[in-house]
């Protein structure tokens, strides 16, 4: 009997962890504060119900109440949480399983890069069965202008170093490189291109016979802190912004930002 009639109040007590944790969630998602009124609208609860959890999550530090606005925002054992799953949060050990699903799916060579002094730089690569002939590796540094990889920093990247080192690029790059992009503001038509298709597409540019794409992965304050790269021989490897590839390396690109606490910097647009 006892087991029976303890059966209620756990599934009451379930219950009432799940609607305290939608609360201070609802509440970061809020901006980490928030009246009771526009909370409770937010979590679909009505104000008396949502402001006793809230009671419950002061007691606990993790809400604390502004005593002049009367708003809600989170304590400081809620931050004390975050900073803790921050310090956790790291894009190449969060993209790992990106990179074998796209291995896996699309049967693509497959790579994570970060921005290095030189550079993007490759720190996670994954093969398929049958893998494609290219001449990088982890460690390797991506060209700026000429890699699906570079463009990405270069076109979501703030900074004086990132367009440096793309006008070096050009400075030093053949005519027949040039004429690959627009020379009156190569720069410029990369960065544009990225923006609107929030992925880089190349096709023959970084290596002959070589085609690929790449999208940003964004973490908790908005910065592209890795890209995501596929790539295959071109003969085979369909680089169009709308294609199946492009569509996956976004999506496993969102998916990556979305641990990394990013997912509301990712543009969802048409192609």
């Amino acid at each position: 009997m006892s087991d029976l009639s303890s059966a209620p109040n756990r599934r009451q007590r379930v219950q009432s962890a799940e609607t305290g944790m939608a609360v201070l969630k609802g509440l970061a998602r809020m901006g980490g504060r928030a009246s009771l009124t526009a909370l409770a609208l937010h979590v679909d609860e009505s104000p008396a119900k949502v402001h006793r959890y809230l009671a419950s999550l002061m007691e606990e530090g993790l809400v604390a109440q502004d005593a002049g606005s009367q708003h809600y925002h989170l304590g400081a054992e809620a931050i004390q949480i975050g900073l803790a799953a921050m310090r956790q949060a790291d894009p190449i050990r969060v993209a790992e399983p990106s990179l074998i699903r796209l291995r896996e799916s699309l049967e693509v060579t497959c790579f994570v890069a970060v921005m290095g002094n030189k550079g993007p730089t490759i720190v996670r690569f994954e093969e398929p069965g049958l893998p494609v002939t290219v001449n990088v590796r982890v460690g390797s540094v991506m060209s700026m202008l000429w890699s699906a990889t570079g463009r990405v920093f270069l076109g979501l990247l703030d900074g004086s170093r990132v367009r440096a080192l793309a006008q070096e690029e050009w400075a030093a790059a053949s005519a027949e490189m040039r004429a690959m992009l627009d020379a009156t503001d190569p720069i410029g038509q990369v960065c544009e291109e990225l923006q609107r298709h929030q992925c880089a597409t190349v096709r023959d540019t970084y290596q002959r016979g070589i085609s690929a794409v790449a999208a940003p992965v964004y973490d908790h304050a908005g910065h592209v802190c890795a890209v995501l790269t596929a790539l295959g021989a071109t003969g085979g490897f369909d680089p169009s912004v709308d294609g199946v590839i492009a569509t996956a390396v976004r999506r496993e690109a969102a998916a990556a930002s979305a641990l990394l606490g990013g997912e509301r910097f990712v543009v969802v647009s048409a192609p």
